[in-house]
């Protein structure tokens, strides 16, 4: 029997014990009034990871419970779990050697993430009296959930991502894969060269500032070795066809990771559209409004490891 610490406003389940820690998610339901279907079909349950460099961060920060309640409001299920920071503690060394170690532990980071997301895919399909179907999810991430979220989408679609090894993936439901993605300054960070779907994935919907220094916007690093940002993916997929949306934040930085509650129009639409219609509306979007709130300018990736 499923053990639920329930507050007044969502339920917290126990979903994963790893050797470090136990993992959390909260389930914010739908407000009672609320339309839980469009044009008959079934709105999917939205599966949040937060960000914060995969050193911080907590999965039902307040910061975002505003955007939690415009969903809930209209008819989405919140999911917001929790997963391993792989980063914690890490300084990160100076020059080459520095940056080479840096990206070990980050790829390594991305790969707890990936499997984290999945073992709370797994405990949901395995518990379907908790009523969040593991069949109808959009991951939703920002920052580091951005780059978990995006691995996620690349690990199913073909992406060198997952270790052979990795017992999470095995245990996902039968031709599983997400609904959609909504990244908020997410990329991939890879050791095998520029990501490469070898199949289609799920319909993405990206958001991303042409500035920003902490989640590169194209590329950063060597040829084979670095993180690939919005802009290099959502060109990839476009030249192949893909379900893939952009919406590009001229001049700003890494501030896009938290512009998840003001964007929610564009959210719902992607949501109705491309993900409940199955109807790719692509967009690719230059955004240039100085009334947009900005405050991460000239921030580094490194700043986040001294």
């Amino acid at each position: 029997m499923l053990s639920c610490l329930c507050a007044s406003a969502q339920e917290t389940y126990r979903f994963a014990q790893r050797d470090t820690c136990e993992l959390y998610l909260d389930i914010f339901r739908p407000d009672s009034t609320a339309q839980t279907t469009y044009k008959g079909i079934a709105k999917p349950a939205i599966m949040f990871v937060f960000g914060g460099g995969f050193v911080s961060g907590q999965r039902s920060d307040p910061a975002v419970r505003g955007w939690f309640r415009q969903m809930n409001a209209d008819g989405y299920t919140v999911v917001a779990i929790d997963y391993r920071l792989g980063m914690k503690g890490y300084r990160m060394g100076r020059g080459l050697r520095g940056a080479a170690k840096a990206l070990d532990r980050f790829v390594a980071s991305q790969q707890m993430g990936v499997e984290d997301v999945f073992a709370a895919v797994s405990f949901l399909a395995a518990h379907p009296e908790l009523n969040v179907p593991a069949d109808n999810i959009v991951l939703a991430g920002s920052s580091a959930g951005a780059i978990i979220s995006l691995a996620c989408a690349y690990a199913i679609a073909g992406g060198q991502v997952l270790s052979p090894t990795t017992g999470d993936a095995a245990s996902l439901p039968p031709g599983f894969a997400f609904k959609g993605v909504m990244s908020f300054a997410g990329g991939i960070v890879s050791k095998h060269g520029a990501p490469r779907f070898t199949q289609a994935p799920c319909p993405l919907l990206l958001f991303h500032g042409t500035a920003d220094k902490i989640v590169a916007y194209k590329h950063f690093g060597l040829p084979r070795r670095g993180i690939w940002g919005s802009c290099y993916l959502a060109s990839r997929l476009k030249r192949q066809g893909r379900n893939c949306s952009i919406w590009r934040f001229s001049g700003r930085s890494h501030e896009v990771a938290a512009y998840m509650a003001g964007m929610w129009s564009v959210e719902k639409a992607f949501l109705e559209q491309n993900v409940m219609l199955g109807q790719p509306h692509n967009v690719d979007a230059m955004v240039d409004n100085p009334a947009l709130p900005t405050w991460d300018a000239g921030r580094k990736t490194a700043d986040l490891y001294k």
